[in-house]
């Protein structure tokens, strides 16, 4: 009985709304704050009287500040959150939902997304969202139309931000054909989302314009590259938000993890376009031709770090004719290296076979070792044409490879692109977003966001990574799992339940990062 009575306070609640905030009878946002103000009392959850709680508090400080329309969209969320009934009844084909002892019909909501209008749909059914990137120089998406398609084929509701796949040349219509619900904005995007899926962390107020972290609900679960050894202060806004996080940088390098692995498959593709940029950038062709007028010698390709992304530059070059060499701090590398081709420069193999750890990541170098293998490097780099540099350690500033004097020996001409410059840069004098040429006509590529640059086969391969994550943390009756006795979803599992949960992260305290 008490069931019965709270779900029909509910439906008095909401009837209320609809007569208060019609377009014809609404006040300013201050007046339609204080009227749900006066009616938190009759919400009996207490779950869902926090959660609106806090959109009001949201709105009001919106409404201080001037920013009417973000006002007017946490009222509306707020509006939304009321009317959702407390508990889920049983469905009458056709009709909706009713009350079984009250056997008063309850409408489904409209599923038509529109500017400001959150997105809803079948009550109890898991939504997924996927909000446009507005990161700078992203490209990507996080799901593609064929993702789309296989997750309401799961049966989940999936939720797309108009624009969303623009730059990866995924149009609206495709993924509506797909089965997605086109958001007019990012707050009926993010805002409809049990899951949400990004490829860059979410903006925060102090980034500048969308806080797209505000605009996600309570208890949402956000998966993305979210940079959280290098952005713990946004690890601890997503705990302040009581948002649960997966980021998808710390899976792990194991047999079973492979589909999910988001790093190679960026990384690949990030190996194969620097190969791209530096032939663009040099002035001369990569294989041997002889012609009439005489005999054209072939490009000279160094590759440093011989990884997934260093592996792929070293076939891209070869199959563009260049003769390849490479190096690495891992002595196992260097058989990879050889079957594609390519001749392997060796510094110490003693040392060389302590520098992988267990995960297949090179570990940080001694300065002894460092100080030999430059030296080893620099004698090469007299009879470089092209250096494509890739060593990058897990939450940590990327070793410098190549100092300015050694970037002095390069002959005018000579290219490097440095993969690593968001991570500080393998080579001295990179610079990050931009070209630079040195004194001596060495030209220091240094773009931003590889991966991007090559955003169509990017999104579709970081979206299927995205959608084999999907299928270890869903269970088949379309409920979140997390079983923390996994070892994939232990490695991932940044925040829950309001706390910071990863081990690198809940002991040590949060450092200030830029944006």
């Amino acid at each position: 009985m008490k069931r019965a009575v709270a779900g029909c306070g509910m439906v008095l609640v909401a009837a209320a709304l609809n007569v208060l905030l019609t377009p014809a009878a609404r006040a300013d946002c201050t007046e339609e704050l204080r009227i749900m103000r006066n009616m938190l009392a009759d919400v009996k959850d207490e779950s869902r009287r926090q959660e609106l709680q806090r959109l009001l508090e949201k709105a009001e400080k919106d409404e201080r500040a001037g920013r009417d329309q973000l006002c007017d969209q946490a009222v509306q969320r707020a509006q939304l959150l009321l009317k959702k009934p407390p508990t889920r009844p049983d469905k009458i084909p056709g009709k909706g939902f009713t009350n079984p002892r009250r056997r008063a019909i309850v409408s489904l909501p409209s599923t038509r997304g529109g500017a400001g209008r959150p997105v809803r749909g079948n009550p109890g059914t898991m939504k997924l969202s996927v909000a446009k990137e507005r990161r700078a120089q992203e490209r990507r998406v996080a799901a593609s139309p064929d993702t789309v398609k296989r997750l309401v084929g799961m049966g989940l509701e999936v939720v797309v931000e108009s624009g969303a796949g623009a730059g990866s040349a995924f149009t609206d219509d495709a993924y509506k054909t797909a089965g997605a619900e086109i958001a007019g904005d990012a707050a009926s995007a993010l805002g409809a989302g049990d899951i949400v899926l990004k490829v860059q962390r979410p903006l925060r107020g102090g980034d500048g314009g969308v806080d797209e972290l505000s605009l996600m609900k309570r208890g949402a679960t956000l998966i993305g590259l979210l940079s959280p050894l290098q952005h713990r202060d946004d690890v601890e806004a997503y705990a302040k938000a009581g948002i649960t996080t997966f980021a998808m940088e710390l899976v792990p390098r194991i047999t079973r993890a492979q589909a999910m692995d988001v790093l190679s498959s960026q990384a690949n593709l990030a190996g194969y376009r620097a190969v791209l940029d530096a032939a663009s950038e040099f002035g001369r062709a990569f294989p041997m031709m002889m012609t009439a007028a005489g005999t054209i010698p072939p490009t000279r390709v160094l590759v440093m770090g011989a990884g997934v992304a260093g592996l792929q530059a070293i076939a891209t070059a070869r199959r563009l004719g260049a003769v390849v060499s490479a190096t690495d701090v891992r002595l196992a590398a260097k058989e990879q290296v050889e079957s594609l081709g390519a001749s392997f420069l060796t510094v110490d193999v003693e040392a060389m076979k302590a520098m992988e750890t267990a995960g297949g990541y090179a570990k940080e170098m001694g300065e002894d070792f460092a100080r030999r293998q430059r030296e080893h490097v620099t004698e090469a780099l007299r009879k470089i044409d092209i250096v494509i540099c890739t060593a990058l350690i897990p939450g940590r500033k990327a070793p410098v490879l190549i100092t300015r004097d050694m970037v002095g020996v390069m002959r005018p001409g000579s290219v490097i692109v440095d993969l690593a410059v968001e991570q500080g840069g393998n080579v001295e004098g990179s610079a990050f977003g931009e070209t630079v040429t040195t004194a001596n006509g060495v030209a220091i590529i240094g773009h931003a966001n590889v991966p991007s640059r090559i955003a169509v086969d990017a999104s579709q391969l970081y979206a299927k990574n995205l959608l084999s994550f999907l299928g270890l943390i869903i269970d088949k009756e379309k409920h979140l799992k997390i079983d923390m006795a996994d070892e994939i979803v232990k490695a991932t599992l940044l925040t829950r339940d309001g706390a910071v949960v990863h081990p690198q992260l809940s002991a040590a305290p949060a450092s200030a990062a830029g944006a």
